[in-house]
């Protein structure tokens, strides 16, 4: 990873290192400062309540430390991708855990010290999601000082993302920095390496398939990414989903590292049946892996010092999250480190009351990928710059 060279900004002590991102709490002095904290509240919601408060609860240690060092905090962030959509019911779930009012920018100026203020999602203005740098002034004249702890968003070059930093000091929240020190740790492993890459999207993963396959000892490719290499080997998929990637001349297929599910679970009209791999019929969608590519997988993470985890095993969407969970609990009993990612994948998790048994559990799904390919992001060279 390249050297990265901080400043001292706004009293902050920003040293020039390698491997360590300027934190929140170096800022000497948070009375009475204003502080943009940009934070991940991108919670899923059904009729009108959150139902998942995993982001939210990791928002939680830097927003109780500006507010106990008697900041004046503005928080901001999003929810969806369409513009309709509110953060309130963020707000009704946050405020149960602490403190903080809702309000507008224009109520943000009447906070007193050691107070929150939630704002409405950001994506109601289409100037977020553009990159517009008006808006990140506008947002940069509410504060003296930027946070990000926003990780999950960090892979987007979003007005409050990548703008704000233009305008005012920029430091990393609790969650952020542990994020980035934690999947650091996993891109140079202690093997044996297992990565285990699900869910669907084949354009935006196969750089990783292509990556850890040099770094860890076995990549094992399910969900709906295997599709893409049942179809290249020959084999017949049905309806199943698949991406545009044709990896038919595609070196993957021969690697010794990658593995792929030998049997599958489809659906057949109604029913539900266990197949090959090789025996998926015309007409059939291939839904989660096979009993015996679990029990297989089984193996291998037991004997594994290092896994890596992102994305779901099966069609999680449609309930099949049955190879999934079977996953997370192997995974929970083993001695293995292990780092894990992607919204299903913890849901699983949160779900059998697992989390405690994991090494550590991403807010991330894209901007894990993208920090697992490239070992930055968007946000961190915002902050990070000349």
């Amino acid at each position: 990873m390249p050297m990265q060279r901080w400043f001292s900004w706004f009293g902050g002590k920003k040293t020039s290192s390698e491997g360590t991102l300027p934190s929140v709490r170096d800022i000497k002095d948070l009375k009475g400062k204003r502080v943009l904290l940009r934070a991940s509240l991108n919670a899923p919601v059904e009729k009108g309540k959150v139902t998942e408060t995993f982001r939210l609860e990791a928002a939680l240690p830097t927003l109780e430390f500006l507010k106990n060092q008697r900041a004046k905090v503005v928080v901001i962030g999003h929810i969806g991708r369409e513009p309709e959509e509110s953060l309130k019911p963020v707000y009704e779930a946050l405020k149960e855990m602490t403190d903080i009012k809702w309000g507008s920018k224009e109520d943000s100026t009447d906070l007193k010290d050691g107070e929150a203020i939630l704002l409405e999602n950001l994506r109601q203005d289409k100037r977020e999601s553009d990159g517009d740098d008006s808006l990140a002034k506008e947002l940069a004249a509410l504060a003296d000082v930027y946070v990000n702890d926003a990780f999950s968003d960090s892979h987007r070059e979003h007005a409050s993302i990548v703008g704000v930093p233009k305008y005012l000091p920029g430091y990393f929240g609790d969650s952020f920095i542990e994020e980035y020190e934690q999947l650091s740790k996993v891109m140079d492993p202690k093997h044996l390496a297992l990565f285990i890459l699900g869910g669907a999207k084949f354009e935006t993963k196969m750089p990783l398939v292509e990556r850890y396959a040099k770094v860890y000892d076995q990549v094992y490719v399910a969900g709906a990414l295997a599709n893409d290499f049942f179809k290249a080997k020959g084999y017949e998929v049905g309806e199943s989903l698949i991406s545009d990637v044709d990896l038919s001349n595609s070196p993957l297929l021969i690697d010794s590292k990658i593995m792929i599910p030998g049997d599958v679970v489809v659906q057949d009209g109604d029913e539900k049946k266990e197949v090959g791999s090789r025996g998926v019929l015309e007409g059939q969608v291939i839904m989660d892996i096979g009993p015996n590519s679990l029990k297989e997988l089984e193996g291998m993470v037991m004997k594994a010092k290092t896994i890596l985890w992102n994305g779901p095993l099966g069609n999680f969407e449609k309930g099949f999250s049955l190879g999934t969970e079977m996953l997370a609990q192997t995974i929970a009993r083993s001695n293995a480190h292990s780092v894990v990612g992607g919204g299903d994948t913890i849901a699983a998790i949160r779900s059998l009351n697992l989390q405690d048994h994991f090494g550590f559990m991403s807010t991330a799904g894209g901007a894990m990928l993208v920090f697992l390919e490239t070992g930055t992001l968007p946000a961190i060279q915002a902050v990070l710059r000349d």
